[in-house]
């Protein structure tokens, strides 16, 4: 069974689904459904908002202010567009409760209308203007209680407490304005907090967005290299070797056999390097393609036997220690190696000796592929040409121009360097690799760290 791909290695569509479906998942069932069907949340609003009036324009009803109740009503009924005109909505709100407060100064909830409209303020703007808009509705209600008077008070309300009616009436006031004023805050705050959460979604969702289109990038890249190196490497060894396969055809059958068996292993390894760098295409898990990179150990010893087949004087060494285990950075020296002799094969005339020599040295490995033959350097330098230069004759595209650039970008990797040009009669590449942090050898104890030892 194959696994949902990351936000790392999917397309950038399915970062941003697999990013869309975990919000859904953190909502919970309820949350879910109310995002879903926007219409169903107004709804609970407005049914939320009738239900902390409903004392209010009962006993309006009751006291024969019918006015009250049908205005408790309208503001019920435009709590509908609080997602459309949220800013009409507040002031249109902040009005109406002032003259609900004026004709009713007794009912509870007044203010339940702020709330709404406040929050689907602060939810689509920004937080300064929601802020503003706050203060702007919440000062005339706020100033109403304080500074106007609130109706008629029994004095039996006040007598058992043994107060003055008049500071009483005072400390009512200033209470209910300031209620009135911290609720409406309470209220911005939540909508400024769900906006930001919701600002943070949306960014972490463009960050994975645009990670996955990179990790899209990257991949096609590495394909395009590995695509580039199997082939253009495969294909001329190929046209090498049935070029010599037909010269010494009549003058050496046996000779022609072993030219000839070696094409065909060179085709099979071809074929079988490319199922592997297209296995990663597949979505199937069923897939036998192998996905692992090529070790570097043998398939480096044979990589040079097929280019003697071919017909290079090869001569390799190597120095220092074997080379990092890091299945990836043998890649890498496998690859180097294989362009350099890819091109020799191309480009080389009178080649009468080609020396590969890979060296590690403490944290660095450095390869290099000199040759002492008469090519064109211009031809090298831009890794193109065409078959003709090669000596098939055929006058067909034969380089890319991609080959220098896939091995600098191989090396980046490692934070190496590639340069090619012109070393003596013939043509050098040298590379230098810093080798991964886990296989860069020890650093020996200071010698006065020793001696304390002893």
């Amino acid at each position: 069974m194959s696994e949902a791909p990351t936000a790392r290695d999917a397309p950038a569509g399915q970062a941003d689904a697999s990013f869309a479906e975990l919000t859904e998942r953190r909502r919970g069932r309820i949350r879910r459904y109310l995002h879903q069907h926007p219409r169903v949340m107004d709804g609970v609003v407005v049914l939320a908002y009738v239900l902390l009036v409903a004392p209010t324009a009962v006993d309006a009803l009751v006291s024969g202010t019918w006015l009250v109740a049908a205005l408790l009503g309208s503001v019920a009924a435009a709590l509908f567009l609080r997602r459309f005109q949220p800013v009409g909505l507040v002031a249109y709100v902040a009005v109406v409760e002032v003259a609900v407060t004026l004709l009713h100064p007794w009912g509870s909830n007044a203010s339940t209308g702020l709330w709404f409209s406040l929050y689907s303020v602060a939810v689509v703007h920004t937080r300064r203007f929601a802020l503003i808009t706050m203060a702007a509705a919440t000062a005339p209600l706020s100033l109403l209680y304080l500074l106007a008077a609130v109706g008629p008070m029994e004095n039996s309300l006040v007598q058992d407490t043994g107060a003055n009616p008049a500071d009483f009436h005072l400390l009512t006031s200033i209470a209910t304005g300031a209620t009135i004023a911290l609720s409406n805050v309470i209220a911005t705050g939540i909508g400024i907090g769900v906006k930001q959460r919701r600002e943070h979604e949306q960014e972490v969702a463009a960050w994975a967005a645009r990670t996955a289109r990179l990790a899209s990038v990257n991949e096609r890249n590495r394909i395009a290299r590995e695509m580039h190196d199997v082939v253009a490497h495969s294909l001329t060894v190929m046209i090498s070797l049935s070029d010599g396969a037909g010269v010494v055809v009549r003058k050496s059958p046996e000779r022609a056999g072993e030219v000839l068996g070696e094409l065909s292993r060179t085709g099979r390894a071809a074929l079988a390097d490319m199922r592997r760098v297209l296995g990663v295409l597949r979505d199937d898990a069923s897939t036998s393609a192998p996905r692992l990179p090529l070790a570097s150990g043998d398939s480096l010893a044979k990589l040079l036997e097929g280019f003697r087949t071919a017909g290079l004087p090869l001569h390799y060494s190597h120095t220092g220690p074997a080379l990092p285990a890091d299945a990836a950075f043998q890649l890498t020296v496998y690859r180097i190696v294989q362009e350099s002799l890819t091109n020799v094969l191309r480009y080389g005339r009178s080649l009468s000796r080609v020396d590969v020599d890979i060296t590690r040295a403490g944290g660095t490995v450095t390869i290099d592929v000199h040759d002492d033959g008469a090519a064109g350097g211009a031809h090298r330098a831009d890794d193109g040409g065409t078959a003709a230069d090669a000596g098939s004759g055929a006058g067909v595209p034969f380089g890319t121009g991609q080959g220098l650039a896939g091995m600098a970008e191989r090396a980046r990797i490692y934070a190496g360097t590639v340069s090619a040009g012109p070393g003596g009669r013939g043509w050098r590449v040298r590379a230098v690799l810093t080798c991964p942090a886990e296989d860069r050898p020890k650093p020996l104890p200071a010698l006065d760290q020793l001696q304390g030892k002893t």
